[in-house]
């Protein structure tokens, strides 16, 4: 009987941890997009339909085509330059950059660029 309690205790505290991580993940994606409309949206689509308003400007729903999206957390991280001269160097925190790259994952219109999290 001890062993059965210890089982749905243990069952009944993983079955919990999913919403909860869940919820997680949904703050980490609001915040990534808040992020995104203060810094990028001035000149690229950052939505799931939206256009750019400066045309060369990529799509970030569709930077899955250019990038391995997951692993621009990174670069986000230790200061993120382009080629483009107008775009300005931008440095966001760890906890920041893993924000903007949860967001945008979560806008990939390629569903293959939505990789398992760890």
């Amino acid at each position: 009987m001890r062993s059965l309690t210890a089982v749905l205790a243990l069952a009944a505290a993983m079955l919990g941890a999913g919403p909860a991580a869940a919820q997680s993940q949904r703050v980490l994606v609001q915040r990534g997009e808040v992020l995104v409309r203060q810094h990028c949206a001035l000149c690229h689509a950052i939505g799931r339909d939206d256009v750019s308003r400066y045309p060369g400007a990529p799509l970030f729903r569709e930077l899955s085509k250019r990038y391995p999206v997951d692993v621009l957390e990174e670069a986000l991280a230790e200061g993120f330059t382009s080629g483009h001269p107008a775009m300005p160097e931008f440095t966001f925190s760890p906890e920041r950059a893993a924000s903007i790259v949860a967001y945008l994952m979560s806008i990939q219109t390629d569903p293959r660029a939505r990789p398992q999290r760890r």
